[in-house]
């Protein structure tokens, strides 16, 4: 991977991802102007998450004002994945050496155009469509948003900032998601898409500002694509994503329909579920930074224990209201581990091909958070809610026997995150 030369023109903060290695710029402290250009990616991906998953806790509400199934329903989960899996592709290639700067504020205004379609009609195949449209920012944001940290600070904070950006997903669910449910009790599940939509304005704005000029360093041809296929702890990788992504959203996805129904719990106690969750969520984010550090294949056995074991119990421990809460919480710290402890097995297994491995990993998880949204919707429509959460265990757990088996223990240092966009 080539860095960008531009160094001399470029603010601090991409100056500073743009230097010499051997030079002492690549290891200064980041200016206060560079992390607040970092907190303006990681709220954009708290506002993405938010939306992807708002239908989650509004389910129940959505499908009964549009007379469709939950099982449909959860179309709107499903679809945003699939477009998704091919944005992150399509979108990488697409915008060859457009400054990124404009290409994460034009991701963050499909969040809003979206929002406000899917708040303003009746159709289902038009909300379903504005959904799509999130899928293209969703793929591209995750695509190239990832990176973009380690192109705002000097390389000894790149991974911190990393960490800022993707702890948007752990805050997204403490608060995004939670919100959203509650705002759809008190004023309907289309104000909850409103207040998204506006949050994505600020975020737009927010970016706009703090942003500096992020010129690409390269760009990505279709002939790169396949080049993680080629690597045996790489192909391994994508296959334990597939197994736990599947897992984790064919639960997740339809969660509020077994609290109501088998839990037999209310509106609020749902939204504070929802804030336990997410709060778990963001101490798994924390620990896992810490479990991959030590190993990432044991970060990975952990992760497929923890959401296995957790949504597997549900249907059994899970008629109570004590026995939901441990569940909960355990299921969600095993949430909070998922992402870094998958993206690290694959900038480990391919460091050298991180802009390529990006896209790919994205494609993968998006297919892989489709599916289990698809695959939770089959179930729940044909066999009940329960068994769903059992669907969700098994698959969870089989990505822990895949890595037991197959994964080799992945001594050395961490690797060296660099900015690849």
């Amino acid at each position: 991977m080539q860095q960008t030369s531009n160094a001399q023109a470029a603010p601090p903060a991409a100056a500073l991802s743009a230097a010499d290695p051997a030079t002492d710029l690549d290891f200064a402290p980041p200016t206060r102007a560079a992390w607040l250009a970092v907190l303006s990616v990681g709220v954009g991906s708290f506002a993405l998450v938010t939306t992807e998953f708002l239908p989650v806790g509004l389910l129940p509400s959505i499908a009964t004002e549009l007379g469709i199934s939950k099982g449909t329903a959860g179309m709107m989960v499903t679809l945003p994945g699939i477009i998704a899996a091919f944005a992150a592709i399509l979108v990488t290639i697409g915008i060859g050496k457009t400054d990124r700067r404009y290409v994460i504020a034009g991701l963050t205004a499909t969040l809003i155009l979206s929002n406000l379609i899917v708040a303003f009609t009746d159709s289902f195949p038009l909300i379903l469509l504005a959904r799509g449209l999130l899928g293209i920012g969703v793929g591209g944001f995750w695509a190239i948003g990832g990176a973009i940290g380690t192109r705002l600070v000097s390389a000894p904070y790149a991974a911190r900032a990393t960490s800022v950006i993707f702890a948007g997903v752990s805050v997204g669910t403490v608060a995004g998601v939670p919100a959203g449910a509650l705002l759809g009790e008190l004023f309907g599940w289309r104000a909850a898409f409103l207040a998204t939509g506006a949050v994505g304005v600020v975020v737009l704005l927010m970016q706009l500002a703090l942003l500096p000029r992020l010129p690409a360093a390269g760009s990505l041809t279709f002939r790169q694509v396949p080049e993680l296929l080629r690597i045996k702890k790489a192909r391994l990788g994508m296959a334990v994503t597939l197994l736990v992504f599947i897992g984790q959203f064919s639960a997740y996805t339809y969660i509020t329909p077994f609290l109501v129904q088998v839990a037999q719990l209310n509106a609020g106690t749902i939204s504070a579920l929802f804030l336990t969750y997410g709060v778990a969520g963001f101490i798994g984010n924390l620990l896992g930074g810490w479990l991959v550090a030590r190993s990432v294949r044991r970060a990975l056995l952990t992760v497929g224990l923890v959401i296995g074991l957790s949504t597997l119990s549900l249907p059994f421990l899970g008629t109570t209201l004590a026995g939901v809460v441990v569940l909960i919480i355990t299921w969600g710290l095993g949430f909070g581990m998922m992402p870094i402890s998958v993206q690290s097995w694959m900038f480990k297994a391919a460091p050298h091909a991180m802009e390529s491995g990006g896209a790919v990993f994205v494609s993968t998880a998006q297919v892989a958070l489709a599916s289990g949204a698809l695959v939770g919707g089959i179930v729940v429509d044909h066999l009940g809610v329960p068994s769903v959460m059992i669907v969700s265990g098994v698959f969870a757990l089989a990505m822990a026997l895949v890595i037991w088996r197959f994964g080799e223990e992945d001594g050395g240092p961490s690797v060296r995150l660099q900015a690849v966009h």
